[in-house]
């Protein structure tokens, strides 16, 4: 193959597969540019690829892509480590869709954010969040024919990516223990309940955790916590990544919602932390998302920890009014990082920026894409 071309390989295809796993040496040789797809089937390629930078040093010879985060196999993360950079390729931002670049995050630790007089609200807010960001789903225009998608999609991620990354002794329960899972999206982790549903240990629920956060369908959020408080509840909390592969998971739709509004919560608060990890990927600035709660249950969904020690909190509510008591978290936060907390918001269903004292206000949720 002569320099200049680019080959495009994907190890979904059974024969190339088996190239790649009966002789990986051989099959990168012949390679001088290429993209490779799936990696995650084929992990013993890194080592031929390790051996073939290494020969020739030249950037961007190799774009490898995955639905699985391999870099979570020992072997694979010391193989190539120093000699690539990664990429985390989330579903499509709000941001992206509607073809806006966002300035949340700035505007937020500047504490300048603004009234949005075209803001999302009410029953569009809600198919924006059964929507999700995959664009597969986007692009088809009947809720039913979007969840059937969902469906396959889920189906894939629960055999076949999995199956490439673990060995897993349960797989014809994993179904029922997203569901689970999904159920508790935006609440602590309790991997001995998660565990006992479908009959293997709290060990086990908690493996099977990480290893549907490595295909990248759930993510775990670790707690905020400083010396200054002693009582705060050190237990991660669950997202799913997509609010639409949730709401799919859950067996949410529009009408569902629209008959019972309690259940749209924490499908808003999966979709919002979702909207932030992108906001994050795209930002120069260096944030570590956590979330905080003590034991009075006073709580922020989303601590948002810069490099340089500021400290944002924010908090998701489902409902066009805001009450000064729904501050209660936020105000605990504030206290505890003194000079270094930066501003707190409260995202709500609403067009309007309500000041609530110092560094503390209720903002519209589409500030997120605005």
């Amino acid at each position: 193959m002569g320099s200049g071309t680019q080959a495009y390989i994907t190890l979904d295809d059974q024969t190339t597969l088996d190239a790649a796993q009966s002789d990986p040496t051989g099959f990168i040789r012949g390679l001088d540019r290429a993209i490779i797809d799936e990696i995650q089937r084929a992990p013993d390629l890194l080592l031929a690829i390790k051996k073939s930078i290494d020969e020739d040093y030249r950037p961007g010879r190799f774009l490898l892509t995955g639905s699985a985060n391999i870099l979570t196999l020992p072997r694979v993360a010391d193989s190539l480590a120093g000699r690539m950079e990664t990429i985390r390729m989330l579903p499509l931002a709000r941001a992206e869709i509607e073809d806006r670049t966002s300035t949340f995050l700035d505007r937020l630790f500047a504490g300048t954010l603004k009234p949005d007089p075209e803001a999302t609200v009410g029953d569009d807010l809600v198919r924006l969040a059964l929507l999700g960001g995959f664009p597969e789903a986007i692009s088809r225009a009947s809720e039913r024919r979007r969840q059937d998608w969902a469906q396959s999609y889920l189906t894939s991620v629960l055999t076949r990516d999995l199956r490439d990354i673990a060995d897993i002794e349960k797989l014809t329960e994993l179904p029922k223990f997203v569901r689970l899972l999904a159920e508790h999206s935006g609440q602590l982790i309790n991997y001995s309940q998660f565990g006992a549903a479908i009959n293997v240990s709290h060990k086990t629920g908690q493996r099977y955790v990480g290893l549907l956060e490595q295909v990248f369908l759930v993510a775990t959020l670790q707690p905020w916590f400083t010396n200054s408080l002693k009582r705060i509840v050190k237990t991660p909390k669950l997202h799913f990544l997509d609010s639409g592969l949730l709401a799919t998971a859950r067996g949410l739709s529009f009408d569902r919602i629209k008959a019972d509004r309690t259940l749209f919560g924490s499908l808003l608060e999966s979709f919002v932390f979702s909207e932030i990890l992108k906001l994050m990927a795209a930002s120069d600035q260096r944030l570590t998302p956590y979330h905080f709660r003590d034991q009075q249950m006073r709580e922020v969904d989303i601590v948002l920890e810069r490099d340089d020690g500021m400290i944002a909190g924010i908090e998701i509510k489902a409902s066009a009014t805001v009450r000064s008591g729904d501050f209660g978290g936020l105000h605990t936060l504030a206290q505890a990082c003194g000079d270094r907390f930066a501003y707190g918001v409260i995202l709500y269903d609403s067009s309007e920026v309500v000041h609530f004292g110092d560094r503390l206000a209720a903002v519209p949720i589409s500030s997120l894409w605005r």
